[in-house]
């Protein structure tokens, strides 16, 4: 904009809406952008992302695959067999949660039934799945073939011919798993109709697809929900900010908050899917030790900062794929893109320098390809991140359209060149206007603007000969002159035309980014993973871990000196124990010992232990040799729940019962104190028969650990006596009046639960604790238990009064009183009390 006074002749104003920017920005191309800078907020997570599943079910085979609104991807499983019961399809379920299910409306009774049950029973899940049933014509075979090869995916180039495309798409999906095709068929018909992530927008937009990702659940270990939460894997708890009470939960105390150090939320996300699929594959769990154990190098620590500090810029990928995809992307995301990328190419350059031996290494210098470098150069040389950030809006860097570059340069000396115009206009006008100016507004065009005069009072002072009014605004009148309007016609609308222009450049450049999407992709698998596996050797570092051994001819497991990995960081010093439950001879392990000496510590540390080395984590152990283990089961803590509608004990019974039905020679089975919840005697004998049911399964029998405080169990000798079982306690010494606790583990049998000592660290009175020491006694020696003296005494004093009170309030000049009746109903029972 510029203005003109009568006497001062040029007074120059504030750059108008389309004058460019004094300097350009200087982003240096090298790897590492960013270091030293202030970190920038994660992109926040897309308001309803969830996952959309689709199951077949047919000849006891599974067809499964689900779309994830967080990356814009597609998961399918091949076909899979399944048991009646429909196991794998709840394992599913448990770890990807989804929002909804669909399915065909033509089932058999299995799947009606299960499906039945998921929704009335489900109880875990945060939010019941929705149901959803399509005709079963939307899963034919041919037609879902048909919306698979004409899908509408960017991560395929336009330049591909039909042919090339259905090759492409066959080496992706496996066309001959019928049911995964049918099922994939049945989702993108879900999608298309729901129009999940595009609702908003217009119908010729379809729900973008960034890939294809095969998932398979052979190899991993069965662990439920119970057991995440009793041994404290996770803990999610209520977050204290105000401001992010409506956005859900943190983690809290738990095995996954101590270990996740990732940098990035991907390494975050894979960290969580790890935690929720250990796995039995020894390739796998040698191939991330290799990695965490080439870390803990004293010379390997510099590497591993400069590296952690790269990953701290990979940022949400696919959130920005999905954007471009359409046509929604922000000023920020080509910043983003481009940081990402820069770190991309130096995580390349120094997975480069490092042993390829290391499996991780060697795909990372290899599959960060020069598309990366293609990328990174080509929003180097267009994009003007300055400019944009200033405008809110994508521009370009000078030279990259000579036609771009002559209308940001007409419009930027449009301040001097509207100053002269001003001053030709000043002329032509009443003599009474000290000055005016001309301005520029985009989508409007060019005004002349004079100040308002004290005798313009109504509107139609407003009018001057010549020119056009247009409006009012702060007390300045504008309106069109001649020379505004071949202005107008010699200049035109210089600011729309340079965003149309810009805008064109930006859909090339996207274009450009999306045909290269799958790179980018792949960036985000193996860079999540390095940061995973970076998180995990910090914390090995810092908590001293050790790298655990494995065995796939052994059954069980084998620790030296464990340690429970959160009680360590809570308790001023703490005890190591051993635990071996490996080979044919002491598979059950039958722990007692007294109250709060460590016995629900020790099976948890086992579980834990067992649990990290499982995920591919270092344990917390001086040795740790993991055998085959299939599952780990538990019955330690009651999840207690109104909407179960079930009480505590049939609860207990519940995990027992999984256990019990499901646990196998390969499995780790911890129960703590199973039995208390019922008659002392009921849950003596469960207890007894559930570990005796085990025990004759001879060498089939699960690797099992019990602590329990029925003594019982040992004196009535209830369990049969053999190699298979094995009794342990937990060391303690009296010291006159006092427990000492030693928390150390060793062969051999309490002989007392030692209750009275933990009353008094409880705080309950003296006389409380003597009473009761006083009835176990009796009850221990066979003997009749007797009332207390002065309880007993207060009680008589009591019923005397009250055999008074009676015959006070009797009135003997009643008729109807019956004597007979009131001596034998009343006076009697009182008068026995009272004996």
């Amino acid at each position: 904009m510029a203005s003109v006074g009568a006497t001062s002749g040029r007074t120059p104003q504030e750059p108008g809406p389309g004058e460019a920017p004094t300097s350009l920005p200087s982003l240096a191309p090298v790897p590492g952008f960013g270091e030293g800078e202030e970190e920038e907020e994660e992109e926040p997570a897309e308001v309803g992302a969830g996952i959309h599943l689709c199951v077949l079910w047919n000849s006891g085979h599974l067809g499964i695959a689900y779309y994830d609104t967080g990356d814009s991807t597609i998961h399918f499983m091949p076909d899979a067999p399944d048991h009646e019961s429909l196991k794998l399809l709840q394992r599913v379920l448990d770890e990807i949660n989804p929002l909804s299910v669909v399915t065909s409306a033509k089932q058999d009774e299995n799947m009606t039934r299960f499906l039945g049950k998921l929704v009335s029973q489900d109880h875990r899940a945060p939010k019941r799945p929705e149901i959803v049933f399509l005709p079963s014509v939307d899963f034919g075979l041919e037609i879902s073939k048909q919306r698979l090869l004409s899908g509408n995916y960017s991560f395929i180039p336009d330049s591909m011919t039909a042919t090339e495309k259905i090759l492409f798409l066959s080496s992706i999906i496996p066309f001959d798993c019928l049911l995964t095709v049918r099922a994939l068929g049945g989702l993108l018909k879900f999608l298309g109709r729901r129009r999940i992530g595009v609702e908003l927008e217009d119908y010729n937009v379809s729900v973008p697809i960034l890939g294809f990702k095969k998932f398979v659940l052979t190899h991993l270990v069965s662990i439920d929900q119970d057991t995440y939460s009793v041994l404290q894997i996770f803990k999610s708890e209520s977050h204290p900010s105000v401001y992010k009470v409506a956005s859900g939960l943190k983690e809290g105390l738990s095995l996954f908050g101590i270990l996740n150090r990732c940098r990035c939320k991907w390494g975050e996300k894979l960290l969580r899917l790890w935690f929720t699929r250990p796995t039995q594959d020894l390739g796998e769990l040698n191939s991330r030790l290799d990695v965490i154990q080439f870390f803990l190098l004293p010379q390997n620590l510099d590497m591993a900062q400069m590296l952690h500090r790269l990953l701290g810029h990979i940022k949400n990928v696919p959130l920005i794929l999905k954007r471009m995809k359409l046509s929604h992307t922000k000023v920020s995301d080509w910043q983003v893109l481009y940081k990402t990328v820069y770190s991309a190419l130096g995580l390349r350059d120094a997975c480069r320098s490092l042993p390829q031996s290391i499996q991780l290494f060697q795909e990372i210098a290899h599959d960060f390809s020069d598309d990366l470098h293609h990328i990174a150069s080509l929003i180097g040389k267009v994009v003007d991140f300055e400019g944009s950030l200033a405008e809110n809006r994508f521009t370009v860097l000078p030279n990259i359209d000579p036609e771009i570059d002559e209308k940001k340069r007409r419009l930027m000396g449009l301040p001097s060149f509207l100053t002269e115009v001003a001053r030709k206009e000043l002329e032509n006008l009443d003599s009474r206007i000290p000055s005016c100016s001309v301005i520029y507004i985009p989508l409007i065009g060019f005004l002349l603007c004079i100040p308002r005069l004290p005798s313009m009072v109504e509107t139609s002072d407003f009018e001057i000969e010549g020119l056009d009014f247009m409006f009012l605004s702060e007390e300045k009148l504008h309106y069109r002159s001649a020379r505004t309007k071949e202005l107008d016609t010699l200049l035109g609308d210089l600011h729309c035309d340079i965003r149309d222009q810009e805008t064109l450049l930006m859909y090339q450049l996207q274009c450009q980014v999306l045909a290269r999407a799958a790179v980018l992709t792949r960036v985000l698998d193996l860079a999540s993973r390095l940061d995973v596996l970076l998180a995990l050797a910090s914390a090995a570092r810092d908590y001293g871990y050790s790298r655990p051994r494995y065995s796939a001819r052994l059954l069980g497991v084998r620790i030296r000196n464990g340690r429970h990995p959160l009680m360590e960081l809570c308790a001023r010093t703490f005890v190591p124990n051993s635990a071996e439950c490996m080979g044919d001879t002491g598979r059950v392990k039958v722990i007692t010992g007294p109250n709060s000496s460590g016995k629900s510590i020790y099976l948890k540390q086992v579980g834990l232990i067992t649990f990290m080395a499982l995920v591919g984590s270092f344990v917390p152990a001086e040795e740790a040799e993991i055998g085959a283990v299939d599952a780990i089961f538990t019955r330690i803590h009651s999840c207690e729940s109104i909407s179960l509608g079930l009480s505590t004990f049939m609860i207990d019974l519940n995990q027992v019962a999984k256990a019990v039905n499901n646990a196998t020679e390969r499995s780790l089975v911890l129960i703590d104190e199973f039995g208390k919840g019922t008659n002392t005697v009921d849950g003596l004998a469960l207890l007894a028969a559930v570990i005796r049911h085990w025990l004759a399964l001879g060498p089939m029998c699960p690797h099992i650990f019990v602590a329990t405080n029925f003594l019982s169990l040992v004196q009535l000798q209830l369990l049969p006596q053999g190699p298979l079982v094995q009794y342990l306690t937990m060391e303690t010494c009296e010291d006159g009046d006092d427990l000492v606790f030693f928390y150390q583990v060793c062969e051999g049998v309490a002989n007392a639960s030692h209750a009275s000592h933990t009353a008094a660290q409880a705080g309950l009175p003296d006389r409380l604790i003597a009473r009761g020491k006083e009835v176990s006694d009796l009850i221990r020696s066979g003997k009749p238990i007797k009332p207390v003296r002065e309880l007993l005494k207060a009680k008589q004093m009591e019923n005397c009064q009250t055999l008074v009170d009676k015959f006070l309030k009797l009135d003997l000049e009643d008729p109807s009183l019956d004597l007979e009746t009131f001596m034998s109903q009343e006076v009697l029972p009182a008068a026995t009390a009272i004996l």
